[in-house]
Order: structure tokens, then C-alpha cells, then sequence
């Protein structure tokens, strides 16, 4: 009788190591996904900002400028929408030695703009994106002023140029 209970508190232990190290496998395979969802609230937040900041047609004054001399049709007011925001996992970046992903957003605009002019309020929207995904992750003094690449404790985040459809 007293080898009866001694086995079965031997297998109690046993199961219950067993399970401390699923919780933790666990733990691990969520903390990562929530970081991924955290990153692609913040992604389509940047991104709506980013067009919300530019449609209006008012800028710094250094693009406006620029804008003034070579891309005129964007000094006027437009329209442009989200599609989707998607993200791709491009295995670990060796330089930071932390998975890599990239961000790809999909819009389209009312007006007729060159490809030239497309590339600059993509550009913006790029911007908005990664930098909320940075204040997200407090990580805005880890990058730099163009917030490319952006960190997070278990990933790099990086930009696509915008696709118009």
C-alpha cells in the first residue's frame, strides 16, 4: 500500500511538470502573436493617419516646396482609401537577429496622378505607418527619423512600397 501512493504522487508530479511546460510553450506562442496584432492595429492606424495628414494637401514646408516644384497635383485636396494592410514574415533578419516583417498596403485614389506623384503619398503613408507601429512599442529612440526599420522585442518591422489598385 505505501508503493501504491508514492507512484501515484510520483506520476502527480510528473503530469504537473509536464503541464508547467506547455503553459510556458504557450505563454511564449501568444506573447508573439499579440505582438504581431498590437503591430498591425498600430500598422493601420499609421496608415489612415498618413492619408488623413497628406489628403488635405498641407505639408511641412520643405516638401511643400518640393511638391511646388515637380508635384503640383498633390498641393490640391484628394481622396484616397485604404484597401488593406497585410504583413509578411520574411524569416529572421540577420542583422538584428529578430524575425522580419514587412508591411504592404494596398490603396487607390480618385484622381488620375503620375507614378511619381503615387510614390509620394505612399511614401507618407509608409511614414505614419511605421512610425505608430514605433510609439506602439516605445521603440522610437531605437530607429531612425524616417522610423525605418521599426523594433519590437521580437521583431523588425519594415515597409513595402504602397500598391495602387
Amino acid at each position: 500500500m505505501i508503493g501504491d501512493e508514492g507512484q501515484i504522487s510520483g506520476e502527480y508530479l510528473l503530469l504537473i511538470g509536464v503541464l508547467v511546460v506547455i503553459v510556458m510553450m504557450g505563454i511564449v506562442f501568444i506573447a508573439g502573436q499579440n505582438e504581431l496584432n498590437t503591430a498591425m492595429q498600430a500598422a493601420r492606424s499609421g496608415a489612415v493617419e498618413g492619408i488623413s495628414a497628406s489628403s488635405p494637401g498641407i505639408y511641412p514646408q520643405d516638401t511643400f516646396d518640393d511638391y511646388a516644384n515637380s508635384k503640383t497635383a498633390l498641393l490640391h485636396p484628394y481622396s484616397a482609401d485604404i484597401v488593406n494592410i497585410s504583413y509578411v514574415n520574411l524569416g529572421m533578419d540577420k542583422n538584428y537577429g529578430k524575425q522580419w516583417i514587412q508591411f504592404k498596403v494596398y490603396a487607390r485614389v480618385s484622381n488620375d496622378y503620375t507614378n511619381d506623384e503615387l510614390v509620394s503619398i505612399g511614401d507618407r503613408i509608409n511614414y505614419n505607418l511605421r512610425k505608430s507601429v514605433a510609439v506602439s512599442f516605445n521603440s522610437t529612440s531605437s530607429t531612425n527619423r524616417l522610423y525605418n526599420p521599426v523594433f519590437s522585442p521580437h521583431y523588425v518591422y519594415t515597409t513595402a512600397n504602397v500598391k495602387w489598385i
